[in-house]
Order: structure tokens, then C-alpha cells, then sequence
């Protein structure tokens, strides 16, 4: 996979991320086919971020929404 240009891209907080601050993920918007997603702990140019494929992100987040995956 090429390198993405992460430099301008809209991150935003996750909506299942803490909202004390703590446990926070943030999605990158503006991509078909893959979903960046970073640590918001972290400042913002140290944090990795983690490539997902559409799909496997997708799958992801259903699994959530329907308790698939326990805590």
C-alpha cells in the first residue's frame, strides 16, 4: 500500500471514544478506501495511525453496534 498524505486531512473523535479525555479514537474522513485512525492521546504529529480497508472497518463498527464484541 502507498503512503497516504495525512497532513490535512478532518480527523474527528469516534463516537464510542470516552468524553473525559481518556480512550479516545479519531477517524479520518475523505478516503473510499481506507479508514486512517489514530490514538487522540498522543500529540497529533507523534500519534501512529492505523490503515484500515473500508470493508474491515465497516465490519468493525457493526460488530460494536450489535455487542459483538464484549468489553
Amino acid at each position: 500500500m502507498r503512503s497516504l498524505d495525512l497532513t490535512a486531512v478532518t480527523w474527528h473523535k469516534s463516537s464510542y471514544s470516552n468524553q473525559d479525555g481518556g480512550q479516545c479514537l479519531e477517524v479520518a474522513d475523505g478516503f473510499t478506501a481506507v479508514v486512517p485512525v489514530r490514538d487522540s492521546k498522543y500529540t497529533h504529529n507523534s500519534s501512529p495511525t492505523l490503515m484500515f480497508t473500508a470493508d474491515g472497518w465497516s465490519s468493525f463498527v457493526s460488530a460494536l453496534k450489535c455487542g459483538v464484541m464484549g468489553s
